[in-house]
C-alpha cells in the first residue's frame, strides 16, 4: 500500500483534464472531483479485488465507497462474476426473454416482505419512477410526497434547473422523523396525494414508530406508501429496512447490492397496484439483458446462505465503535453515524447543517473556511492518502470481502488523520 509520501494522482489528473474535452463534466456528474477533495483524491480507478482498489497511478486503497454500495461481497467475485460470463457465452440481448428472469423473480418474492410480484429495470430511477407511476394509475391522483434521493428523473431531481414548474408543483416533501411534517403536507393537499416516496433512513436511524407513522398517514389519506430500498436492501438484512423495522410498504424499489455491482433493479409490491403498470408503458431496448439478472440470482443466493449481512454489521459496527474512541482520544469535534452496514463521520464544529431536512443527496453543506470544512477536508486527504478510501459527501458501506486487518488500518490511518485535524485547527 502506497505511503503518503509516494502517493500521487498524477495519471488522473491528467486523464480528467483530457476527459473534459470530450465528456460533459469530465465524468458522469455524481462522479466529478468536486463532489471528492480536488487534487488530494483519486478519479480513475484501474482495477479492483475484494474490498481492494487500484487507481491508474498505482495506488491501492481499502475501499469504503464499494461502487457507490453496489458491491456487497467484494469487487470480482468470482461465484458473481461467473454466472454473468456463462450468461455472455450463451446470449444475452435477444428478441425474447431469458428463463433467469424467472428465477430473479422468484428469489425476489421469496425473499423481500412486500413483494407478490416484480418488474425489472436497469437503474435505480427507472425503478423508483415506475413506483410512482404505478401510485398515480392506483390512486388516479398526480401529487407524490417524496424525501431522500429518489434518483435523477424529473419528479426526483434535486436541483431545479431544466425540470419544468408543474412537475415541481405536484412533488411535495417533508421533515424526516417528524411526522407533524408529514400529516401538515398531506392535509393541505387533502385528495391529491398518490403516494408517500422514501428512504427508510439516510444517515440518522428512523425513530421508533417513524415509519408506522408514515405508512398509517399514508393509508389515512388514501395514499401509496413505497420504500425507495437502493441503499438498505440486501444490506441491512436481507429483505431490506422493510424486515429489519418490520414495516411493509405497498411497493418498495431495489437495486444497489442486489447483484455485486450489475446494472439492475427492481420494483416490488403488492399485485393489485403493481399490475396497473400494465396499463402504461415502460420499456428500455436493454431491459432485458440478462446478464445482471444472472449476477443479481448468484448474488441473492449467496446472501441466502446468511453468513454475509452479519458480517457487514459486525465490520460496520467496529468501524462506527472504533471511530467514536479514536474522537474521544483525540479531542476532535466529530461524530461517527448511520447504522453499521453503511456508517459515516461528521465534523460537529460550528453547528454547521451537514444534511439539512430532506437528505437530498447527502452532501454536507459547509461554509468554506469554517472548522468543519477544514477538518473535513484535511481529514478526508489524510485518509486517502494513508490508502483508505471515504467517501466525503456520501455515507460508506461494508462489504463481505473487508477483514479484521482491514478494519484494525483503516482505524490506524483514521487515527494519524485526526491528529491532523488537530493540527490543522
Amino acid at each position: 500500500m502506497s505511503s503518503r509520501s509516494e502517493m500521487s494522482f498524477t495519471e488522473s489528473d491528467r486523464m480528467y483534464t483530457e476527459a473534459c474535452k470530450v465528456i460533459v463534466g469530465g465524468t458522469t456528474q455524481a462522479k466529478s472531483p468536486e463532489n471528492y477533495i480536488p487534487g488530494a483524491y483519486p478519479i480513475y480507478v484501474a482495477r479492483g479485488e475484494g474490498a481492494y482498489l487500484w487507481d491508474v497511478d498505482g495506488n491501492r486503497f481499502i475501499d469504503w465507497i464499494l461502487a457507490y454500495g453496489t458491491v456487497g461481497l467484494g469487487y470480482c467475485n468470482p461465484l458473481v462474476d461467473e454466472a454473468a460470463i456463462r450468461e455472455i457465452r450463451e446470449g444475452f440481448a435477444f428478441p425474447l426473454t431469458r428463463p433467469v428472469q424467472n428465477r430473479l423473480g422468484e428469489l425476489l418474492v421469496e425473499v423481500i416482505p412486500c413483494a407478490e410480484v416484480a418488474s425489472l429495470f436497469k437503474s435505480g430511477s427507472d425503478s423508483t419512477t415506475a413506483a410512482v407511476r404505478a401510485a398515480r394509475i392506483w390512486t388516479g391522483r398526480d401529487k407524490i410526497v417524496r424525501w431522500g434521493y429518489n434518483g435523477w428523473h424529473d419528479w426526483a431531481c434535486h436541483r431545479p434547473a431544466g425540470i419544468a414548474r408543474s412537475v415541481r408543483e405536484d412533488t411535495l416533501t417533508f421533515r424526516y422523523n417528524d411526522l407533524d411534517s408529514l400529516e401538515d403536507v398531506l392535509e393541505r393537499n387533502k385528495g391529491q396525494v398518490a403516494c408517500v416516496i422514501m428512504m427508510p433512513l439516510e444517515i440518522i436511524p428512523p425513530k421508533p414508530g417513524f415509519l408506522e407513522g408514515v405508512k398509517r398517514l399514508a393509508h389515512e389519506h388514501g395514499a401509496v406508501f413505497i420504500l425507495d430500498e437502493m441503499r438498505s436492501g440486501f444490506r441491512m438484512a436481507l429483505g431490506g429496512a422493510q424486515e429489519y423495522y418490520g414495516v411493509t410498504p405497498d411497493l418498495a424499489t431495489f437495486s444497489k447490492a442486489m447483484s455485486n455491482g450489475y446494472a439492475i433493479s427492481a420494483l416490488v409490491g403488492r399485485r393489485e397496484i403493481m399490475m396497473g403498470l400494465l396499463q402504461s408503458h415502460t420499456s428500455s431496448t436493454f431491459f432485458t439483458n440478462s446478464i445482471a439478472m444472472a449476477a443479481a440470482v448468484a448474488n441473492i443466493e449467496r446472501l441466502k446462505q446468511g453468513d454475509v449481512i452479519p458480517h457487514m454489521w459486525r465490520l460496520g459496527q467496529g468501524l462506527l465503535d472504533g471511530l467514536s474512541r479514536l474522537i474521544e482520544d483525540s479531542g476532535v469535534e466529530a461524530q461517527a453515524i448511520g447504522v453499521a452496514p453503511m456508517p459515516y463521520l461528521i465534523f460537529t464544529y460550528d453547528n454547521q447543517n451537514w444534511f439539512g431536512d430532506t437528505g437530498q443527496n447527502g452532501k454536507p453543506t459547509l461554509e468554506k473556511g469554517s472548522r468543519s470544512e477544514v477538518a473535513w477536508r484535511t481529514f478526508y486527504t489524510e485518509t486517502t492518502r494513508g490508502g483508505v478510501l471515504f467517501h466525503p459527501n456520501h455515507h460508506w458501506f461494508v462489504s463481505a470481502a473487508h477483514t479484521d486487518a482491514d478494519l484494525e488500518r483503516t482505524l490506524a490511518v483514521c487515527a494519524d488523520a485526526f491528529a491532523a485535524v488537530r493540527r490543522a485547527l
